[in-house]
């Protein structure tokens, strides 16, 4: 973990939130703790966090509503814990603006290793780099990304699934290699890559159920095209 970020955990179970509050204020975190939806978003621009730590089910304001209140205005990396483990659970956490998904109970090793995870990609140390991907520009450097002259505000896991496709074009690239190379996870549930796909289009298509750029290549994963002919 990066000594000094602030993570904003919002969890109502009194021993869950100790628990991971005292790791993270091990590892140099400067840790923020509420016990609803409600107070962490009359919070959020005050505190201003790196990264949020969100259980699911809250009392008043439920984890799903205050990640959409938050993507709404930020870009912020967010992890969700739950104790909702099914495949249609994760995948309406994903849809809500998670970046990230752990179901309860978890080991403590895990959640560091993706936290750690969610601040290097949200604090990259790299040179500054801008590049040209068909009608794409990308600041590598800071993290942006223009269509022609609009920029498009992209979530962290967005941005880091976008650089990924933009810097392989025209290859065609299956979800298992999505899930290794942008999520660093060597199993896991590919509708994950699935909804994130959803999520980058409604972003980047001038139509995306005829998507142009972000194109799905059935049974082998998806290419991105630098051509603008919308594929049928």
């Amino acid at each position: 973990m990066q000594a000094g970020s602030r993570v904003m955990v919002v969890e109502d179970d009194p021993a869950v939130r100790t628990v991971v509050a005292d790791h993270l204020r091990l590892a140099g975190c400067l840790v923020a703790l509420h016990t609803t939806g409600t107070t962490a978003w009359d919070a959020f621009t005050a505190e201003a966090p790196d990264l949020l730590i969100v259980d699911r089910m809250l009392p008043g304001m439920n984890g799903d509503e205050l990640c959409r209140r938050i993507r709404s205005v930020s870009t912020v990396p967010i992890i969700m814990l739950t104790a909702l483990d099914g495949l249609e659970h994760r995948i309406d956490g994903l849809e809500n603006g998670a970046d990230d998904y752990l179901a309860k109970p978890f080991s403590l090793r895990e959640l560091q290793l993706r936290v750690n995870a969610q601040l290097r990609r949200s604090n990259p140390a790299t040179t500054p780099l801008t590049f040209q991907a068909g009608p794409f520009r990308v600041d590598a450097a800071h993290r942006r990304v223009w269509l022609d002259d609009r920029e498009i505000a992209l979530t962290t896991r967005e941005y880091e699934l976008f650089l990924y496709l933009a810097r392989n074009p025209d290859r065609v690239i299956s979800r298992d290699e999505i899930l290794r190379e942008v999520w660093q996870w060597g199993f896991g549930d590919a509708s994950t890559v699935t909804v994130h796909v959803r999520r980058l289009r409604e972003k980047i298509e001038p139509d995306p159920q005829i998507p142009t750029y972000l194109r799905t290549e059935w049974g082998a994963g998806y290419r991105f095209a630098l051509e603008s002919s919308p594929a049928w």
